[in-house]
């Protein structure tokens, strides 16, 4: 996102830890499918005076990147792009509900060293809230020359949910069976777990008042590109801990608050906990 923004003209500071500021390089370079290029970004270790905060850190590490927030007062719009639903309320908490603008982003993106992203997907779809559309609706503008897919959407329980349907499915099949989504759905009986984990993640996701169809999914995740992996696949291979919570874990949550069940989620959560200790005992 830094990349982007600041390729298309936008100011743009990335916030690290004081700790590892120094080994961050002042110009990032992305290899995407809307070009290659290069962008001077500057770096701080706390958040200066500004319009809009870009929330990208994992769901992992969201308390303790709140916690380093002391005085909010300096910070318009905060726009978080995390995975999950359950970090909606606890934004809302600490910046007030005006200013947290719920989003979701789609799109397989990878940090491969320092100052290297690649984004090999087809696609990059920024969806946000619709009360975003006033501090947002220029450069997403701007975004949307550079190659994304920039939506507004009314209905933020639905806005949340259409992504976590998708997401946490394949997240989790892909990791607990360590296979791209194509391998995934090759296989008769993978397919047929990621096929009924579509389906329950939907019917919470109905319970909790989100307009989401599974059959649409379906078809959607029909166009997904073979090759894709999830970014949670990702961290298991690479030995970090998982966003298993904020994406299977919200799904699980929000079935049991309305009396529901999710036995294959629930199944593949166990599988992919068996293969982080096997990771952790390994190293």
């Amino acid at each position: 996102m830094a990349t982007c923004l600041a390729h298309v003209g936008e100011e743009v500071t990335l916030v690290a830890r004081p700790e590892t500021l120094a080994a961050h390089p002042a110009a990032i370079a992305l290899k995407s499918t809307f070009g290659n290029f290069t962008a001077d970004v500057a770096w701080s270790s706390s958040i200066p005076p500004t319009d809009v905060l870009w929330l990208t850190v994992k769901a992992t590490q969201l308390e303790p990147a709140l916690a380093s927030i002391r005085d909010t007062s300096t910070i318009g719009a905060v726009v978080p792009l995390l995975n999950g639903i359950d970090h909606i309320e606890l934004l809302r908490s600490k910046f007030g509900a005006d200013r947290v603008i719920p989003a979701t982003i789609a799109g397989e993106m990878e940090r491969v060293s320092a100052e290297q992203f690649v984004h090999p997907s087809p696609f990059l779809i920024l969806n946000i809230s619709s009360r975003g559309h006033d501090p947002l609706g220029a450069v997403t503008d701007k975004l949307r020359g550079l190659g994304f897919m920039c939506n507004f959407i009314d209905d933020e329980t639905t806005l949340m949910w259409s992504k976590l349907v998708i997401l946490g499915p394949m997240a989790l099949s892909t990791t607990a069976f360590d296979r791209p989504v194509g391998e995934v759905r090759a296989d008769p009986e993978t397919n047929r777990q990621f096929e009924a984990s579509v389906r329950e993640a939907c019917t919470a996701g109905l319970a909790e008042g989100a307009k989401v169809d599974a059959d649409v999914v379906l078809k959607l995740m029909e166009k997904s590109p073979p090759g894709m992996r999830s970014s949670m696949q990702k961290d298991v291979e690479n030995g970090r801990p998982p966003e298993l919570d904020a994406i299977g874990g919200a799904i699980v949550r929000a079935a049991k608050r309305h009396g529901l069940t999710v036995p294959v989620m629930e199944e593949l959560m166990s599988r992919v906990e068996r293969r982080v200790k096997i990771f952790s005992a390994a190293s």
